[in-house]
């Protein structure tokens, strides 16, 4: 028994070490990108002159919104604001091209920089759990209605479309209406190459010895990769891991108007794949756009004068 015993210790001790060695091996970036810390996230935002605003969760973080003013204020318009959420990778600054738009349009809009992402507080490229990702959305959402603008409509792009379903589904009656652009449950097939075996045991040692490291890195064949800081292409395991993209749905009793668009380009994801989700989008009061000469990523401003027109027609 003792012998039997000393074996399995040893053999526990040696999956230990293996562990940590996988753990802290130094990997190849595929991306060669360098982020910041959070440390000089703080300083940049402290340092941040443009219009913006920032607030404390319930678990004491700071969030930052970029704010995109429109130049005046229509009466119909007024108590309406755009909130954006980003796609993964990115933060709320890679949204000029949906902010200067939307302003120019006449709504306020904003733009949530996630937790762990651009000029918010937190570990970069992580979240503790589900259920803070969660209410960081929905106490987004309810500061801008306590700055004065009653309606609320979430525009989620690429991941933020997950963001979007998420909110809606926990706040569905203090949200007006969604606009969910490039995404879809299912992508294109052969895009992102899966990790060596290597690579998978590697990310599986970091989540369990130090799990607040962020050890898989965001690349595909082709990507275009942002020279910008404040991009991230790390992440914990604990935040791609957090959703099963393929089980949210909204709400089947959602009223609210929902705008579902896609590119003609889009890389990621086929018009027919959205066109499945779009489907499965409850209620009457929705509509599906494909916006022309738009990849995934890069979306002209015709394609944003589009979602105006949905605005205008819409809600007034």
């Amino acid at each position: 028994m003792k012998k039997v015993l000393r074996i399995i210790g040893v053999l526990l001790v040696l999956v230990v070490v293996i562990g940590l060695i996988l753990a802290y091996w130094p990997t190849e970036s595929k991306t060669n990108h360098a982020g910041i810390t959070p440390e000089e996230a703080v300083s940049l935002r402290q340092r941040f002159t443009g219009p913006h605003e920032q607030f404390t969760t319930s678990d004491g973080v700071t969030l930052f919104l970029r704010r995109w003013n429109p130049d005046t204020i229509e009466p119909a318009k007024k108590d309406i604001a755009v909130l954006l959420f980003h796609g993964i990778t990115a933060y709320s600054g890679a949204y000029n091209m949906a902010g200067t738009p939307l302003s120019a349009g006449g709504y306020t809009t904003f733009g949530l920089d996630y937790r762990g992402h651009g000029l918010s507080d937190g570990n970069r490229g992580d979240s503790p759990n589900k259920e803070r990702w969660i209410a960081d959305l929905v106490e987004s959402v309810r500061y801008i209605k306590k700055l004065g603008y009653p309606k609320v409509v979430i525009l989620g792009h690429s991941m933020g479309v997950a963001s979007a379903i998420l909110a809606a589904d926990a706040i569905p009656n203090e949200i007006s209406g969604l606009v969910l652009l490039s995404g879809a449950y299912e992508g294109k097939k052969g895009v992102s190459a899966q990790p060596a075996l290597f690579e998978k045991a590697k990310i599986l040692a970091s989540s369990i010895f130090r799990p607040s490291y962020p050890a898989v890195e965001y690349y595909r064949k082709g990507m275009i990769v942002s020279k910008d800081s404040l991009f991230n292409y790390r992440y914990t395991l604990r935040f791609v891991s957090m959703l099963n993209v393929k089980e949210l749905r909204l709400p089947k009793t959602l009223t609210i108007p929902v705008l579902v668009g896609v590119g003609d380009q889009d890389e990621l994801f086929s018009i027919d794949k959205v066109k499945e989700f779009y489907n499965l989008v409850p209620g009457n009061k929705k509509e599906f756009l494909v916006m022309k000469n738009t990849t995934h990523a890069k979306i002209p401003v015709e394609s944003w004068n589009q979602v105006v027109a949905w605005l205008d027609e819409t809600f007034q």
